[in-house]
């Protein structure tokens, strides 16, 4: 390749810029398909319908004036067309993939909660998005960034007060996110509850403002369900064992088991011990939570603690006292073990907020750091997957028992109990 050649490639109008186009002519013929293929499935609902004079009531009318909807690959003109109503009903075409009013994709709004929350002010929040969609990033000021987060506000304030009536929720998990900001003279602090319900569909239940993780605040956000209509229990809780979580789910929801995270518990753990010797305890505490049923899990426990309870007692203590919380999984079916062993719905879910920057600590009051943990977690939520043997949460709700992650058979192990050892011989 000579040298001019690759000038041209680094040089702007090169082939980057030919391949930005390449992609934003793809994107806007998509487009325009999908937008026409949306038109010709409403015309046919009034395909057989005419006006007083037999002529057909809702026809094709020509296209809106051009505009621009801000993509992941810059700025793509879309026409929308109009449809004419010769009849008495008034009818109008909306597109639903390029609504009214709407100037940029959800991609690009997505980002917007999560740029804020790495620490880019409002007033550089265009300068960043021109790196992810090009300089064409029009219509993002700092005053189009404070509507955007009032527009948030009200979300989730209306996301707060969604009734959650109908829909049974089998497994919890809970968690406090601590973002680094201050304010009021605190650090800010979101006490989260993530869902599932029968249909294995994980959903956010409440994001509300705490202060710490003291069980008051829990309790107040436990209540504030239970007034949304949530009044049946889930059958499992998971969550950190620090949490005040656990004394107030005891006041409100009783009859729900208790799981502890292992992944902070092995955390905790490791607090005790010396950098030198923690891979090999990490080891051990894996043999303990992987194992294949109750029996071995225990045999895994008690040989913990017989290593390591002569010199680092705390660390041994630490794991003990949770010892029945941090197995109730085994109570449940095998294919759930991955989902309720730990809280890593949550943890995913905010991974940015865990590590958000210094840029803008002290920057954002209480309502606006809630607001945009709660578009966050709502664009999270849309890529979620239903958990694996979904199949099996309609045995749980309806008490089906499980013993070492496989449904018990009441009348064969009832049967097998009655077989003496010399039958079981002489089947054999």
């Amino acid at each position: 390749m000579s040298k001019d050649n690759i000038v041209s490639l680094l040089m702007p109008g090169g082939i980057e810029d030919s391949l930005t186009e390449l992609l934003r002519n793809g994107a806007r013929r998509l487009i325009q398909q999908a937008i026409e293929a949306e038109l010709a499935e409403m015309l046919a609902k009034y395909e057989g319908q005419t006006d007083e004079q037999g002529r057909r009531a809702v026809v094709r009318n020509g296209y809106l004036p051009e505009r621009e909807i801000l993509t992941g690959v810059g700025p793509v003109t879309v026409k929308v067309p109009k449809v004419r109503s010769r009849g008495k009903e008034s009818v109008v075409f909306r597109s639903s993939l390029v609504p009214p009013y709407v100037r940029k994709a959800r991609r690009v709004e997505a980002a917007l909660p999560w740029l804020y929350l790495k620490g880019i002010s409002t007033g550089q929040m265009k300068e960043a998005l021109e790196v992810l969609v090009g300089p064409e990033a029009k219509g993002l000021s700092a005053s189009v960034i404070g509507r955007l987060k009032r527009e948030w506000e009200a979300e989730y304030t209306e996301g707060c007060q969604r009734d959650m009536r109908g829909v049974r929720w089998v497994y919890w998990w809970a968690d406090a996110i601590y973002s680094g900001l201050r304010a009021e003279g605190q650090k800010l602090c979101a006490l989260v509850i993530i869902g599932v319900n029968e249909w294995g569909e994980k959903h956010f239940l409440t994001i509300e403002d705490g202060i710490r993780e003291s069980t008051q605040s829990w309790r107040e956000v436990l209540l504030g369900l239970k007034q949304r209509g949530l009044d049946v229990p889930p059958k499992l809780a998971v969550g950190d064992g620090a949490l005040g979580f656990w004394a107030a789910l005891e006041e409100v929801y009783p009859e729900t088991r208790h799981q502890r995270c292992w992944v902070h518990k092995t955390a905790n753990v490791l607090n005790y011990l010396p950098k030198a010797v923690q891979p090999k305890v990490k080891k051990a505490l894996q043999e303990i939570w992987m194992a294949e049923d109750r029996a071995s899990a225990h045999k895994a426990f008690d040989h913990f603690v017989a290593t390591y309870q002569a010199k680092y007692a705390k660390a041994v203590t630490c794991l003990e006292k949770d010892r029945e919380a941090l197995l109730a999984f085994y109570d449940f079916p095998a294919e759930h073990w991955v989902h309720i062993r730990t809280t890593n719905p949550i943890e995913s879910a905010f991974a940015t907020i865990r590590h958000r920057s210094d840029q803008a600590k002290g920057c954002v009051s209480r309502n606006t750091l809630l607001a945009t943990l709660y578009k966050l977690g709502m664009s999270a939520q849309k890529r979620w997957r239903r958990i694996r043997g979904f199949n099996y949460l309609a045995k749980v709700v309806e008490e089906v028992k499980f013993r070492d992650g496989v449904e018990v058979n009441d009348k064969r192990e009832t049967d097998e109990s009655r077989t003496s050892p010399d039958q079981v011989i002489h089947q054999i």
